[in-house]
């Protein structure tokens, strides 16, 4: 071996000793910052401070200028790590809310089959909770509901809104029914991608396979397509399998392009979404409330049905105004079988348990016909 890759050799070695020392003190970071959130416990002070980090970073980028290191270089390596403390320690406070939660494996619901979005979304919720997870394929959203109500999945995965198509009607109107109950939320990217099965290109195109939601999120795209015909699938991973088994050049998927690898299948197309930014919320639904301590950030989701009276959805409003309580959500949806009734689902930035939340409350209780609560739940981001 010749004297310049002994020297290689030695540099990759000392390289891969700074690098495990960098992790043991990731590690020994994240163990005291629980200590942090042991201490907010006892004080009460919110997991976050925002004022105390931007301090920090400035600090860090100034001390890192000594060391020839970039200023954004430096930003982004702590952001990164601010943030891993910050889920740790929110992590840590719901464990001890929620005993019951700890389990090491969870089974959870969710429309498609491996790959779909909805399964990508479910395994990335659950990766930041440390679960093992036992998969539970679903044909419709009903499905999913079901599958957790009758004790067959601990969870349920449901897509409510995405930035290209807003919310999806579907998921909403089966919430109206069901008795489960909002523990968290989660927002996946979304990157559709036109899929094949056999070489071909734009112009032999004949017939797509899609999931009507991610047809609509590029049908910028997809006008451009001549005399194309469409199949509507019940979920992407359908629509890929569906794909898969033809082989023909004549037909193609929407789907993600990693969960179509999965099908033997390549993108003919990257990127094909109307919006450059497109992503979808999930929500997390279970049998049982969780409790979310007063120092995570929470969001409570309510539906409420008003009376029939001019201005009745404003005086809700008004409430939830009088008590400082920011609305980030107002979707309205008919009532079955109420000809020109709806009702009103809401997000609210604020804990089910806290004064304002449980004064609002009352006073809805007060002028609406019904109020029903969905969840309290951490808020992602």
């Amino acid at each position: 071996m010749s004297h310049s890759i002994l020297q290689l050799n030695e540099i990759r070695e000392r390289i891969n000793n700074i690098d495990q020392k960098i992790l043991h003190l990731l590690g020994e970071r994240r163990k005291i910052s629980l200590e942090v959130a042991k201490f907010k416990i006892n004080t009460q002070k919110p997991v976050r401070d925002i004022h105390r980090e931007q301090v920090m970073l400035e600090k860090l980028v100034s001390d890192g200028k000594s060391q020839n290191l970039n200023a954004l270089y430096v930003i982004k390596i702590f952001q990164t790590i601010i943030e891993d403390s910050v889920q740790h320690q929110h992590l840590f406070l719901e464990n001890k809310a929620n005993p019951e939660n700890e389990n090491a494996q969870v089974s959870v619901s969710f429309l498609g089959d491996i790959g779909s979005y909805s399964n990508l979304a479910a395994r990335h919720y659950f990766s930041q909770k440390n679960h093992l997870l036992s998969e539970v394929q679903c044909d419709d959203f009903k499905e999913v509901i079901e599958r957790v109500e009758n004790g067959i999945a601990d969870y349920g995965v449901l897509p409510l809104e995405n930035t290209c198509t807003g919310s999806i009607n579907e998921v909403y109107d089966q919430l109206q029914h069901t008795s489960l109950s909002i523990i968290g939320e989660i927002t996946q990217p979304i990157e559709h991608s036109l899929l094949v099965a056999v070489d071909t290109d734009l112009e032999r195109l004949q017939i797509l396979y899609s999931h009507p939601q991610p047809q609509q999120q590029c049908n910028a795209f997809l006008h451009s397509l001549i005399n194309l015909k469409y199949q509507y699938c019940s979920s992407s991973t359908e629509a890929m399998k569906e794909i898969s088994a033809l082989k023909s050049p004549y037909a193609a998927a929407i789907g993600n392009p990693i969960s179509g690898e999965l099908y033997g299948l390549k993108a003919l197309q990257f990127n094909i979404a109307n919006q450059k930014e497109n992503r979808t919320r999930f929500i997390v639904v279970a049998r049982k409330p969780i409790q979310v301590s007063p120092l995570t950030p929470a969001k409570t989701t309510l539906i409420i049905s008003t009376a029939q009276t001019p201005g009745s959805l404003m005086d809700c409003l008004l409430i939830l105004r009088n008590h400082g309580i920011n609305m980030t959500k107002l979707e309205s949806r008919p009532v079955p079988g109420n000809a020109w009734e709806e009702m009103f689902y809401l997000d609210l930035e604020k804990n089910i348990h806290s004064e304002e939340m449980k004064s609002a409350i009352k006073q809805l209780k007060e002028i609406t016909k019904n109020i029903k609560i969905l969840g309290c739940y951490p808020i992602e981001r």
